[in-house]
């Protein structure tokens, strides 16, 4: 079955495809809205979902409730700043084979895998030189 084409998820998709800091569901919302006053903030979470679920983008979901999106749906890895919670998608080579690797112990079936690397941004760390001075 074809999904119907709709002006909504489309403004949503193309606001994504302009970032590059993950936003939450919030400041999609927020953002699109800005072109589509009458949008609401339920239509946005049902749309990034349904795109998330048919892989035309990718939810990032932190373990802290709030969940980030990205339009880059290639496989990459994702860096979140354990004190600002940015996230940034690190520029290195994907591990082949990591769910084969993890399945060899396994006494069941692994069906996808995501790795996300933790520490502090750029920012974050030039904010604590400046207050040590």
């Amino acid at each position: 079955m074809a999904l119907k084409r709709s002006k909504q998820r489309e403004q949503i998709k193309q606001f994504l495809m302009t970032r590059k800091d993950h936003p939450t569901a919030d400041v999609v919302y927020t953002n699109v809205r800005r072109e589509n006053p009458n949008i609401s903030l339920g239509t946005v979470y049902r749309n990034l979902t349904l795109l998330a679920e048919i892989g035309e983008i990718q939810r990032i979901r932190m373990g802290d409730g709030v969940d980030h999106f990205d339009a880059d749906t290639s496989e990459h890895y994702h860096f979140i700043c354990n004190d600002c919670g940015s996230v940034i998608d690190l520029d290195v080579e994907t591990l082949p084979d990591t769910c084969s690797i993890a399945g060899k112990n396994f006494d069941g079936e692994i069906t996808g895998c995501v790795t996300y690397f933790y520490g502090r941004c750029k920012n974050c760390c030039n904010v604590c030189s400046e207050k040590n001075l």
